[in-house]
Parts: structure tokens; C-alpha cells; sequence
């Protein structure tokens, strides 16, 4: 079978046995503070274990992109060295939320295995949780049971709570998990080695394939359990794993999930796959895996950059084109070519990278060029080091330095200093690596209290798109702690509060106890659950309190959201349809909306795009808004952003059907006549086809055009009220110009006079042509151009001095014959013995060097601390 017959018929499956197919949430996560991408296939479903929203359906099954490569699931340094870690997987899963559970979990997993699949039953090894006296924890005797049922008692393993206690995190819902492990080792060597001493003992033949996970504890803040009142079965099925077992394959990569993509790398870069463990054959599943990460990553809405999420993306294909440039030979970018042979292969489970390819293959190929530009440069830099090595070895700090800020592994680094006869201090490596990621923890570390739990309310209803104030209660709240600041979070039966979603930031306010006002700092989702973040509890949390929304803040944030949706419909009209946001932020301030565009935006195309804008404001379009099914909406033609998961029942706002329409869940205006006016502030790049727009309306539109004016009235008061400003200041402009090139020249024949004069005043110290000098000149180039003039001196040692705008400046020359015979450096000199005079720093070449500092005072000490150099 192929890897989508495999993919189909696990679906096919269970909705047999009445589970719903749902699709696959994004590999982005939003929403929740713990993690930055969906890392396992219960990521989307997490609040339906943690009681916040009850599940429209009893039973689900679905196939998830996951990414592990942060966090404690990080294999990123295994994948393409082992034949079955990857960075991003599809888990196959199949759910139940308080229905089914251990006894059907089992069964229907050993009937799709053994008896659809047809994996010989004496090939496969299943493992139960053998319980834990320290935490109380019995064996699971009711799964073990049920096995029996169905394979032979030696082949049902016990596992210790490290390999059979599934924990969803420190705290959280948790219970015993029971693994299914298969063996693909030869007969013969079957034979020789019993298959169970091999199950979880990293054997690359001997692997898990499933695991069931029976959800019944909930893991507090102080280490306990308590007993979760519904149990739940959480299930995942790496697809990777199950196609290479089905197509009798002994690595993952032989597949064809991924031999699509090695052929077409074979094709690029002239080499041919051999299966090894070479480093050429691992560069070829680094690219076959690392591309999918990217790709689907991107298409989800996630961007390389220098941080979060970002920076992790940025990390995976940097490495991707370090394999290519040192193993496969290839100097020029290459995985943006892959990018279509990705997207067709996937096209019909995971479309979105199909229909985003221009704008994917671009992003990844301006990635690759501008690594590629970083590697050249870190190789010259990996050169610098190996010179400056001492004692032959590497200076630990400086190979950390080449990995963090040049992508180089460790071993990339190790392997250019063998070449050069060096090794590589490793441990002081890892001391600056540690070092980092404890930085990197303190940065992000967010400890997150038991929430004390007042009255059990499944979820909280959000009254905010009619109400602005509402009275309700407090269910349960909790403290935290990010950044060192303590903060407390509460949750209300109902809110007006809208928690920060879709790019429109949280409301703030007021909540009313009983008189006692507590300030709404924040309002945040996690997951479904909306958060109000205070800085303190009222004396009193559980009486009755009225919620009250900041009214301004709220209208002014609207008019910016309903902004952003007549700018992303002009801009599809006059820029074209392939304008997809990217990213927004709204708030009561103004708007920035990120789009997919490959060129700057001209004034004319924003000039146009402004004016239909402030058109659809004058006619004061009504804004409407349903909620109807996705399907429904999607087929009326509603605009749904990529990256955004969206339920069964989708919100829509229409602003003219004919216009803009589209799924959101933020709060609007009531006509589009309220935004009142719409002007640009800027539009800029923000990375590789995406640029950014910011904008205001209303109030702040009239603010920013009044200030405009109020400049053009200051510049021609002070030009003296032209009848054409425009004039007087493209005058004004041609003259200075023409005065910086008289007063260029001035500096020029001043330099030739001076150096003139200079050329006469030679010392001979030691045998060295000495020029020392204290200047009068106005600019440092003059310093430089003054430096360069008595080059022509041989044998030259030149250092000149000047005071220019109360700051000491100076320039050191030396021959360079004499660096070479006498070993001189004017950098070095620099450095140790004219900086720390004047007070400042300075650095260039062997034989051309400057300097900068506070201490003018001291310029004619310079000028003697070099001559007393020469002896």
C-alpha cells in the first residue's frame, strides 16, 4: 500500500467504529502559553481533557502534523543520523472523551494492526504500566487483562513510569499508557536475540508503533493525583513508523513519504542516494525531513525570524542547508525547488501548502540565499579562529560563537579544525551552549499555581460582542509567576472581556467586588479558556462582581479590526488575489496588517487602495454578522485566514457581500460609517513576500492628519511662507548640496596642503620614516583622507591626531614592510595602547587602523606613546 492508502484506511477505520474525522489543527499553536507548535496529536483536544469545553462528539480520529524540536521532545540532532526520528510526523490518533476506554482502545487497535493491516502477530509486543509503590499507582491489571485477550502473556511487557505514565506536563491530566512495539529485525537474527529484550532499548529495528494513553489522573502543583471525573483514551500512531513497517522498509526514509523528495534531490545535486551512514546519504534525509517542517510551518502562518518560533524554523533550515553546502556540494539555494514536489505529494490531505506555493517557495529561497551568504562568511570567520587557536585547540566560546551566530554545528566546526591539525574545546562548548538555554529558560519561565477551584463550570460564556458590563461570579482562579512578576488569573461564569485572538489584543477594565474595584490588566485564551490577569484579589472573591470592559478602548480597537478587513479586501483588488494576511495586530492605538505581496508597494497602488478604503467608510456599509456552519461559509465565498483553526460553527462578517467577507471572531463596528477615516502610516518589509502595513482610523486618522498639517504650516513659516513650499524646499536642498561639495573640495585642497606640509617634517627613528602630528581638521574622512595622502612615504610610520567636535580622533599607518619584518600592528596598537588613553576604542588592519574616544587632552601623549613604540 501507499503511505495515503495507509493514511485512509487508519481513517476509514474508525469512523467504522463511530468516530467523527476531524482535520488536522496547525502545526502553529496559539492560544497556549506552554507550547509554540502542536507537538503531539492531543495538543487540540487538550481542553476537553482539562474540562474547559466539552467535545461535540464522544469519539474522534484524525492525522496531525506535529513538530518536536523544542522542548523535552527535541530529536532535532538525531534526525537523518537515525533511521526514524523526525522533526515534523504525522501522528495518526483516535479518541474517546468519556466514552470508550481501555477495553475497546485495545481491541480495535490490535484488530486494525493484526487483522486489517496484516502485521504478523509474532512480530508484535505490547507494554503495560507495571505501577509505582512511590506514588501509590498499581499495575494496570485491567489493561494487561485485556491483552491477554488477544496476544500471548510473554509478549506484554511491564513498563516502568518513565515509558508507560503518559503526563501531559508538570500538572495536568495524566494516567498509565500501554504501548505497541513491533519488531522488523531479519528472521535469522530473530532467531539469535528474543525480540522482548529489545523493546525500548533504542534498537533502530525494534520500535514502538502506538501507544494508548488511558487518561484518568489529574497531576496537581504539589506532585499529587486526583482521580479525573470522566476517563478518557488518547492515542497516537506515528504514520512514519506504520508505512515503513507496512512496505517492509528498514528506515523511515525509504518510504514513500520521503523517496519523492530524495529522487528530486538526486536530480539537483547530481549524487545518488545510497541508504548509509556517510554523511552525503545524511545530508539527503536531513533535506527530505527538515523540508517538510519548513513548508507546513510556513503555510500555517509561521514565519522565520530571530525568535520563538520563528527562530526554531530558521534553526531547522539553516541546518538543512549546511547538510546540502558541506556534503552534497551545493553552493546555491535548493530547497525552494523541492518546495512544489512537497506540495503536490501532500496536496490532497494537507492543501494548504499547494495553494500558498509561489508565496512558501519564496520565503525559503530568500532563507537559503541569505544563509548562504552567513555560511561564506562564517567560514572565513572559522578561519580567523583556527589562527588565533592556542596550544592547537579551539577556544570552546569561539565554536559556540560559529554555531549560534553562523548555524555551524559542533561537528562542522570539529571537522574544519582537523583539516587544520586542531581540535575543538568541547567542554567549554557546552558550558557556553548551557549557558544559553538557562538564559533562554529564565527569559520564558512561567510557574503556574493549582487554580483553587470555586464552582465547576465546564466553560465561560463570552457576553462581550453585545454587552460591555455584565455581573457574574468567579469559578476559579490561580497565581503565576512569569519574568519574576506575580500575577493572579481568574476565570468568570461570563465575561464581556475579550481575550486576545486573531491579532485584536485583550480587553482591560474593571471587576467590581462588592465595591472593591481590581484592575483588568490582560485578557488572554489559553486554549479556550479566557484568563483576566489581575495584580492582586479582592478581600472577597466570592460574591457576586460586575465585569466592566474599558467602553473607549474596546470601540477604538473595534474600528481598527473592522479597518483591517476593508484594507485586506482593497489590497486583494488592487494588488491581486494572491494577497493572503500574514499577521495583524489590532489594537485601540492603530492597526498593523501583515500581507503576501513579492514588491514593495508603489505611493500610486497605496493611494488607490487608501481611497477605496475611505469610499466604502462614506457609504456606511452596515456590518453583518452570522454564524452559520464552516462549510456553509466557506462555499459563500468567506475568506478564512491559513493557519487558523475554526470549528463547526464559524462566525462571519460581511461588510457587502460583494466586498469583504470573512470568517472572524473579533468585535466590530456597527457600520463601516464609524471608522470616520482611514490613512496610512507606513509600509515596509517585514521578511521574504510579506510586507506590512499600519494604519489609523477615526479619532487617531484626524489626530495624525491634523499633525501633518501643523508640520507643513511650522516648514513654511520657517521658510519664510513660499507661494510653492514644494519649491522653496527642492531649492533649499539643490543649495545645500552645492555648499557640502564646495566645502568637500575646501577640506580636499586643506588635506593636500597639510600632507604637503607634513611630507616636509619626516623624523628618522630607528631607521623609520615618523610622522606624528596633532591636526586641525573638521571630520574624521579628512583624518583618513589625510592618512592616505603620506601612504606614498616609505618605510612610514604615520599617527595623526585632532580634535574634531570636542571628541579625540586618530589614525595610525604603518608600511607594510614593516608589519611584515618588525611584526607591528596597527590594530593591536590600537587596541592596547591609544585606546585606553583617550578613553575609547577603535580597531581596522594590520597596517591602517583608527581610533575614537572622550579624552582630547590627551591627543600629543598619543602621538608620543606611538613614536615611543619605534624605540
Amino acid at each position: 500500500m501507499t503511505a495515503s492508502e495507509i493514511r485512509q484506511q487508519f481513517l476509514d477505520f474508525f469512523a467504522s467504529k463511530g468516530h467523527h474525522i476531524v482535520p488536522s489543527a496547525p502545526i502553529v499553536v496559539k492560544n497556549d502559553p506552554t507550547l509554540l507548535f502542536t507537538n503531539a496529536g492531543m495538543n487540540q483536544f487538550k481542553d476537553y481533557f482539562l474540562g474547559n469545553k466539552t467535545s461535540a462528539y464522544a469519539r474522534v480520529a484524525d492525522t496531525q502534523k506535529c513538530l518536536r524540536v523544542s522542548g523535552k521532545h527535541n530529536d532535532l540532532e538525531e534526525v537523518g543520523i537515525d533511521t526514524y526520528h523526525h522533526t515534523m510526523f504525522e501522528m495518526l490518533g483516535n479518541w474517546s472523551f468519556g466514552d470508550y476506554f481501555k477495553e475497546e482502545a485495545i481491541a480495535w487497535s490490535w484488530e486494525l494492526l493484526a487483522d486489517i493491516y496484516k502485521i504478523p502477530k509474532d512480530r508484535l509486543y505490547v507494554t503495560v504500566f507495571e505501577g509505582d509503590p512511590k506514588e501509590n499507582l498499581p499495575k494496570d491489571e485491567d489493561a494487561y487483562n485485556f491483552w491477554k485477550r488477544h496476544i500471548a502473556e510473554d509478549r506484554i511487557l511491564l513498563g516502568n513510569k518513565k515509558d508507560n505514565f503518559w503526563e501531559m506536563g508538570d500538572t495536568g491530566p495524566c494516567g498509565p499508557c500501554s504501548e505497541i512495539h513491533v519488531d522488523c529485525r531479519p528472521d535469522a537474527e530473530r532467531q539469535q536475540v528474543d525480540g522482548r529484550t529489545l523493546v525500548n532499548a533504542d534498537h533502530p529495528q525494534v520500535i514502538e508503533i502506538w501507544n494508548n494513553v488511558f487518561m484518568q489522573f489529574n497531576r496537581l502543583k504539589n506532585g499529587s493525583l486526583e482521580p479525573l471525573p470522566a476517563k478518557h483514551v488518547d492515542t497516537g500512531m506515528g504514520l512514519e513508523r506504520l508505512v515503513r513497517v507496512l512496505q517492509g522498509k528498514t528506515s523511515n526514509y525509504d518510504t514513500d513519504l520521503f523517496m519523492g523528495t530524495i529522487h528530486a534531490t538526486e536530480k539537483l545535486t547530481g549524487h545518488t542516494y545510497k541508504g548509509t551512514d556517510e554523511k552525503r546519504d545524511v545530508a539527503f534525509r536531513v533535506i527530505a525531513d527538515h523540508l517538510r517542517a519548513i513548508c507546513f510551518t510556513i503555510a500555517d502562518g509561521q514565519l522565520p525570524s530571530n525568535t520563538g518560533a520563528g527562530y526554531v524554523i530558521r534553526r531547522i533550515l539553516r541546518r538543512a542547508v549546511r547538510y546540502y553546502y558541506s556534503f552534497l556540494d551545493a553552493k546555491k539555494p535548493l530547497l525552494h525547488e523541492l518546495v512544489p514536489v512537497l506540495a503536490q505529494q501532500f496536496a490532497h490531505v494537507f492543501p494548504e501548502l499547494q495553494q500558498q506555493l509561489d508565496f512558501v517557495k519564496k520565503v525559503v529561497f530568500e532563507e537559503e540565499n541569505n544563509f548562504l551568504r552567513t555560511l561564506d562568511s562564517g567560514i572565513k570567520r572559522m578561519e580567523d579562529v583556527a589562527k588565533a587557536a592556542s596550544n592547537k585547540v579551539v577556544d570552546g566560546r569561539a565554536a559556540f560563537e560559529l554555531y549560534d551566530t553562523y548555524g555551524f554545528p559542533f561537528d562542522l566546526t570539529s571537522l574544519i579544525a582537523t583539516e587544520n591539525g586542531l581540535t575543538v574545546d568541547e567542554k567549554g562548548f557546552e558550558a557556553a551552549m548551557l549557558e544559553q538555554k538557562n538564559r533562554s529558560r529564565a527569559a520564558t519561565e512561567l510557574d503556574m499555581g493549582d487554580w483553587v477551584v470555586l464552582d465547576e463550570v465546564p466553560a465561560t460564556t463570552f457576553v462581550g460582542y453585545e454587552l460591555l458590563e455584565n455581573t457574574t461570579r468567579v469559578t476559579k482562579y490561580r497565581k503565576i509567576k512569569a519574568k519574576g512578576k506575580e500575577q493572579y488569573q481568574l476565570v468568570l461564569e461570563q465575561t464581556p472581556f475579550y481575550a486576545e485572538s486573531g491579532g485584536q489584543v485583550g480587553d482591560t477594565g474593571l471587576l467590581y467586588f462588592d465595591g472593591e474595584a481590581i484592575a483588568v490588566t490582560d485578557t488572554k485564551k489559553e486554549n479556550d479558556l479566557i484568563v483576566h490577569f489581575t495584580d492582586n484579589l479582592p478581600a472577597n472573591i466570592a460574591v457576586a462582581v460586575k465585569a466592566v470592559i474599558a467602553k473607549d478602548k474596546r470601540k477604538d480597537t473595534a474600528r481598527h479590526h473592522s479597518a483591517t478587513h476593508l484594507l485586506h479586501a482593497a489590497l486583494r483588488q488592487v494588488l491581486g488575489t494572491h494577497v493572503a494576511q500574514k499577521g495583524s495586530l489590532v489594537n485601540a492605538d492603530y492597526l498593523r496588517f501583515d500581507f503576501s505581496h513579492f514588491a514593495k508597494v508603489t505611493d500610486e497602488e497605496l493611494a488607490r487602495i487608501e481611497d477605496i478604503v475611505n469610499e466604502k467608510i462614506r457609504q456606511n456599509i452596515p456590518v453583518i454578522i452570522k454564524e452559520m456552519g464552516k462549510e456553509e461559509a466557506m462555499q459563500s465565498g468567506a475568506m478564512a485566514l491559513f493557519g487558523e483553526k475554526y470549528g463547526d460553527v464559524v462566525r462571519v462578517v460581511i461588510m457587502d457581500p460583494a466586498y469583504s467577507v470573512e470568517l472572524c471572531g473579533g468585535t466590530h463596528v456597527g457600520a463601516t460609517g464609524e471608522l470616520g477615516l482611514f490613512k496610512f502610516l507606513a509600509e515596509s518589509a517585514v521578511a521574504a513576500g510579506v510586507r506590512r502595513i499600519e494604519a489609523v482610523t477615526g479619532a487617531k486618522a484626524l489626530a495624525f492628519v491634523n499633525e501633518q498639517l501643523q508640520q507643513l504650516k511650522d516648514i513654511k513659516g520657517a521658510l519664510k511662507g513660499p507661494k510653492d513650499t514644494l519649491k522653496a524646499v527642492e531649492t533649499l536642498v539643490q543649495d545645500k548640496a552645492g555648499l557640502e561639495k564646495q566645502l568637500a573640495q575646501l577640506e580636499l585642497e586643506k588635506v593636500n596642503a597639510l600632507a604637503a606640509e607634513l611630507k616636509q617634517q619626516i623624523a628618522s627613528v630607528n631607521g623609520v620614516n615618523f610622522i606624528g602630528q596633532v591636526v586641525s581638521l573638521t571630520n574624521a574622512e579628512g583624518l583618513k583622507q589625510l592618512g592616505t595622502a603620506l601612504k606614498s612615504i616609505d618605510n612610514h610610520v604615520i599617527v595623526l591626531a585632532a580634535n574634531i567636535g570636542g571628541k579625540a580622533s586618530v589614525a595610525l599607518l604603518i608600511a607594510d614592510n614593516l608589519v611584515a619584518a618588525k611584526g607591528w600592528d596597527a590594530t593591536r596598537i590600537i587596541k592596547e595602547q591609544v585606546a585606553p588613553l583617550i578613553k575609547g576604542g577603535g580597531g581596522g588592519q594590520k597596517s591602517f587602523a583608527t581610533a575614537g574616544g572622550q579624552e582630547v587632552g590627551k591627543l600629543q601623549e598619543v602621538v608620543d606613546k606611538v613614536r615611543g613604540v619605534l624605540g
